[in-house]
């Protein structure tokens, strides 16, 4: 067996006289051929008749064309004579931050330098050219640089085996069990149809997650009502019911004890109520928005009901929040809006003219799509798993290709990821009217576009005191578009700004001490504007929105009686988290 020093298809290896010579012929034919083709462009773009009809008449793409092809044969030189080449440009704040590229071997060995410096250069010059495209209309331009972006991500060399030296050594130090190993973690989940982000058995729900004591008060075909327990001798007269997104199961807000929002709350003496929906199955395949609205109404008079309470306090996350929205108006137009002492929004949107890049999803080929996906009624959560995948393609599926499947990593315990593994299946009716009728039509904002139970919507009627907040780095419901809200409601708001995004940004303990979040108390009439005179506070936005939810109403009563789960006019059905939260 020849030594490995003597491989000339090891990293590392020195190559023979003979290696030299034919590597210095194909990269100098590399450098002919990229010559010929920039300056054929380039004439190309001088031609008289014609010209207009090719994308290089645009004066930015041949500049770009000009810009790319210098570049890539100043790579080339620098590979194949690095005393002669110009030195290369310093690496800019974003590739330093680069994860992907992380190991030393991307710089420092000419070979693996060159591939990653000409992968950052052609996803440069692919972005930069949708940018310079003419006459494409913004929102269409939109589409093409998030189509861009996720093929850019795709073709990362730190993606394939033999261009990423971390695979290439772990694959030669452990003599291929890597690949092997990756490869089991691959056939499972094509097995199970679902990317894995993290160690199987390591999280459970009602052992390590969701363990916050209470017990399931009423149980309906949509939805479980949850009590949980009181810790405080004393609560608040007014009791809050979360509705979290049916998109999702609820127990983000109870994850493990140090981080969940629900324990907090019932310790800052509040009696806590949770919507538990159901993951859909055909039996839902009838159900609508309006649906969920009647639910969101039946909860608040139950709650009302069995406490005997004229008003309770409400949360809304994320779709929820929308939901939580149009109940409002609904309630105001049947004159029963003092149902609801105050409301308060998680990262939720009602005006979809700026929804982020979920708009992608919602062109008519897309629901087209959508509609095929759901012959039984019901969308499959793994669908829109997917979906929220390819929104953070770089962190959440090509990272783990290469840590996974590459390098043949175990998976680490991870309960926000073991959560946003979790999926939810979506009754199909009701999924496509929402896709159709808020993100593509915006008709929630349209006062009497909407209705429900024959009441027309109009936001603007709405006078509940409202808490809203966003997240700064929020790619699901952008900040700006949460923002929205506080020009259609009319009653006392607070917009509070938080560092982080659609999740960490809202579930963020105090004890955590991280991120921070922005207030602003001049009364600003846009977002940019509120952020130039915001005020910032280190750590939870929870302690600022408890003080505000007691500017409402601080009368508090002795937890006992109904305060108790089960204690009441409805009888306890079992322990939390409850069944719908474990139905698959």
């Amino acid at each position: 067996m020849a030594d490995q020093h003597d491989d000339p298809t090891r990293p590392g290896a020195t190559p023979d006289l003979a290696d030299l010579q034919h590597w210095t012929w194909v990269m100098g034919r590399a450098q002919q051929m990229m010559m010929e083709q920039g300056l054929g462009l380039i004439e190309a773009s001088k031609a008289a008749p014609g010209a207009a009809a090719t994308p290089f008449a645009n004066p930015a793409l041949v500049r770009q064309a000009q810009d790319f092809w210098q570049e890539n044969i100043a790579l080339w030189q620098r590979l194949v004579d690095p005393a002669a080449a110009v030195p290369p440009p310093p690496q800019s704040e974003g590739d330093a931050r680069d994860r992907r590229f992380k190991a030393a071997a991307w710089r420092e060995d000419p070979w693996f330098d060159w591939i990653r410096r000409s992968y950052n250069l052609i996803a440069d010059h692919m972005l930069r050219g949708v940018d310079a495209l003419d006459g494409v209309p913004e929102k269409q331009k939109e589409q093409l640089r998030f189509a861009a972006r996720g093929l850019v991500d795709a073709m990362s060399p730190s993606n394939f085996a033999m261009t990423n030296p971390e695979v290439v050594e772990k694959t030669i130090e452990t003599r291929g069990q890597n690949l092997l190993d990756g490869l089991k973690h691959m056939l499972a989940d094509i097995g199970k149809g679902q990317l894995t982000h993290t160690a199987e058995g390591a999280f459970e729900v009602g052992r390590n997650l969701a363990t916050t004591p209470g017990k399931v008060v009423k149980r309906t075909p949509l939805y479980e009502l949850i009590q949980y327990t009181p810790t405080t001798e004393r609560v608040g007269t007014i009791p809050l019911v979360i509705f979290p997104p049916w998109i999702n199961r609820f127990y983000i807000l109870d994850l493990t004890p140090e981080k969940s929002f629900i324990r907090w709350a019932v310790e800052q003496g509040i009696t806590v109520f949770m919507v538990s929906w159901k993951s859909a199955d055909a039996s839902l395949k009838d159900v609508v928005w309006d649906d969920y609205i009647a639910a969101q109404v039946d909860a608040i008079d139950t709650v009302r009901g069995v406490l005997d309470v004229p008003a309770v306090h409400t949360v809304g996350y994320c779709v929820a929040g929308t939901t939580l929205a149009a109940t409002l108006a609904l309630l105001a137009a049947r004159g029963e809006a003092s149902r609801v002492a105050s409301a308060t929004f998680f990262t939720a949107q009602v005006d979809f003219a700026q929804a982020g890049e979920l708009q992608h999803f919602v062109t008519d080929d897309q629901l087209a799509l959508i509609g095929t996906l759901s012959p039984q009624g019901f969308l499959d959560g793994r669908y829109m798993a997917l979906t929220f995948n390819l929104l953070r393609g770089r962190d959440l599926i090509w990272n783990y290709v290469t840590n996974n499947y590459l390098l043949g990593s175990d998976y680490a315990p991870f309960d926000l990821l073991h959560w946003n593994g979790d999926t939810t299946n979506l009754p199909a009716k009701w999924h496509l009217s929402y896709l159709t009728d808020l993100y593509r039509d915006n008709l929630l904002v349209q006062p009497g576009a909407m209705s429900v139970a024959g009441e027309a919507l109009d936001l603007t009627r709405v006078t509940t005191p409202a808490y809203v907040q966003a997240g700064r780095e929020d790619h699901i419901a952008p900040a700006e578009s949460v923002w929205k809200i506080t020009h259609l409601f009319q009653g006392p708001l607070r917009f509070v700004l938080a560092g982080s995004g659609h999740i960490a940004g809202v579930v963020n303990p105090p004890a955590a001490g991280k991120y921070q979040y922005w207030t602003n108390e001049s009364g600003a009439t846009t977002l940019a504007d509120f952020v130039a005179g915001a005020t910032e506070t280190k750590g939870s936005w929870w302690p600022d929105w408890l003080g505000w939810l007691r500017g409402v109403s601080a009368e508090d009563v002795v937890a006992e009686g109904a305060r108790l789960p089960g204690e009441g006019a409805l009888p306890a059905l079992g322990e939390a988290p409850g069944e719908y939260v474990r139905a698959r």
